[in-house]
């Protein structure tokens, strides 16, 4: 199938794009062709962030978003920031030393899978065709190189490799342009930065994993629009990361852990760490006596700045947290995500409009993103990770207060951090195991059954899309030196170190996968390659 540009991925940057460029199409009287193909069984599926939205990008896209009923109808009213001490304790700090950028004035509490649901809409009113349920497998390159397009994956392929009475082959969808927007740790992205050396001049990329829960809450504790934030417990020294708790509309709360990927403990566990830190106080006195309706997990690219990647290539274009526009100072990445959609669909319709047949490196896009609030935002925020990482919580977070307050992120020099997160992990050997509370079915519970919750859903006889370069390395390698940490960093239960008679065996769970990346980033050999599975597979996050 041949279109004028291909978008891989219905997030916001993807769908930000499609619309902007068919409103420049309209505008221009111009016929244009876009696609958009998402591997999730809809658009939303796979969405998953906390999330506070800055409604900046969207009013320059829809400058009506309100009278078009846009889903964010929660506006922030009070922002709150902790610091926990321990298990008990924690510290509401006075708003006058919290960072600027961590105010939330004017934004509001969202489901981004809503929003881009919405975006969605709004997208097939201006001509968009949005294939939900097709996997993009594969990147198509012309002979001399540049990007033709895409193929999804065949459908009905058993996992011996045979092709079962249901099998559909994968389709080519050929295009000038491409525009690869499949979010954090994109596998076709990994190609790209590969094949075409993307981030040859940048610090290394960093990323967190999130974990996020929503519950139904008690009336009388809901406090439409107020904005919790903190960090401390339970993580110690070795590990860094914050929670969040935002109060939504229909008496719902989303609560949430963010934890650095860069941490050193092998026996650390992300889940569990969220599990327990749901008791304590600050979070216990809304979530006690609530009901949990939804749980998932994603990875999230914040390295900012300065791990930021050529994101223009012969016939395509990395954007939004593909390419890492998220702007963790914020804790935010839906309005970047866009606003980088949106140049990439501004630079394309030039292309095409000055007579480009496709292939061409749109270069000029290097021009708009530097003339851009986006650059500017990006630029101003770009020790605020690295101050983290190398002071820690309490004296990054002052130096953050002086870059950000009162510097407004133009102090005169750029700290770095180019330690790969998957590289800081250090042997078993010099820890001891972390004995994690038994979950109480209240507040705090248990791998499978929060999967269950995700509504995650695989065909279980196809290959399997968690591949290993090393089958054997696992439990020759990472299970004396490391513990075989998959088994903990994973949010889902995908991996297990099974013990039988004849020895342990490693086991692969599949289907249980959230689609989350973490193995495919903190594994310590880099073992383990996360590719497409069908389309289709994977979590259904409702209102997330």
């Amino acid at each position: 199938m041949e279109f004028d540009v291909v978008i891989v991925g219905a997030g916001p940057s993807g769908l930000a794009a499609a619309c902007r460029l068919m409103q420049q199409a309209q505008a221009a009287e111009r016929e244009l062709t876009v696609c958009v193909v998402e591997k999730g069984s809809e658009v939303g599926a796979h969405i998953l962030s906390g999330a506070i939205v800055e409604p900046r990008a969207l009013a320059e896209l829809f400058p009506d978003w309100q009278e078009l009923g846009a889903p964010l109808n929660t506006p922030v009213t009070e922002d709150q920031l902790f610091l926990l001490k321990d298990a008990d304790k924690g510290t509401k700090l006075p708003n006058f030393v919290v960072p600027k950028t961590m105010h939330n004035e004017g934004n509001y509490i969202a489901s981004l899978g809503n929003l881009c649901r919405w975006l969605a809409e709004q997208a097939e009113q201006l001509g968009v065709e949005i294939f939900p349920g097709f996997a993009a497998s594969e990147v198509l390159y012309n002979e001399d190189g540049s990007v033709k397009g895409i193929a999804t994956g065949d459908m009905g392929v058993a996992s011996n490799g045979e092709q079962k009475d249901s099998y559909m082959p994968g389709m080519e969808l050929h295009a000038k342009y491409t525009l690869f927007a499949e979010g954090c740790r994109g596998h076709l992205g990994k190609q790209l930065y590969a094949n075409f050396g993307l981030d040859a001049e940048a610090d290394a990329q960093h990323y967190g994993i999130g974990i996020k829960e929503l519950w139904d809450i008690d009336p009388a504790k809901h406090q439409p629009g107020l904005v919790l934030h903190g960090s401390g417990w339970p993580l110690s020294q070795g590990a860094s990361g914050g929670f969040f708790l935002y109060h939504a509309e229909d008496n719902q709360v989303v609560v949430g852990l963010i934890i650095d990927l860069n941490y050193d403990n092998p026996y650390l566990s992300p889940f569990d760490e969220f599990q327990r830190l749901k008791h304590h106080p600050v979070l216990k006195q809304y979530l006690d006596g609530g009901k949990r309706v939804s749980y998932g997990a994603r990875a999230i690219t914040k390295g900012g700045y300065n791990a930021l990647p050529k994101m223009t290539f012969p016939g395509g274009l990395l954007i939004g947290c593909n390419a890492g526009t998220l702007n963790f100072a914020k804790i935010k990445g839906t309005h970047t995500a866009m606003k980088s959609g949106m140049l990439a669909a501004e630079t394309v319709f030039e292309a095409l409009s000055g007579g480009c047949d496709g292939g061409r490196e749109l270069t000029g896009f290097n021009d708009k993103f530097k003339a851009s609030w986006l650059y500017d935002e990006l630029h101003r925020s770009r020790n605020f990770g690295p101050a983290m990482h190398k002071f820690g919580a309490f004296l990054g977070g002052a130096f953050n207060f002086i870059d950000q307050n009162i510097f407004g992120g133009k102090l005169p020099i750029t700290l770095r951090d180019n330690h790969v997160d998957y590289a800081q992990l250090k042997p078993a050997s010099g820890f001891q195991p972390i004995e994690y509370p038994k979950p109480d079915g209240k507040l705090s519970f248990d791998k499978l059954s929060s999967v269950f919750l995700s509504n995650t859903n695989h065909e279980e006889d196809q290959p399997c899309h968690l591949q290993l370069a090393d089958a054997e390395l696992p439990l020759r390698d990472n299970l004396p030196a490391f513990a075989e940490p998959a088994q903990r960093y994973c949010p889902a239960g995908v991996y297990e170190v099974v013990d039988e008679g004849s020895g342990p065996r490693f086991q692969i769970n599949a289907q249980n996968c959230l689609h989350c990346k973490t193995c495919d980033i903190k594994d310590p050999a880099q073992n383990i390659t996360w590719v497409t599975p069908e389309g289709g597979g994977g979590p259904n996050y409702p209102n997330m």
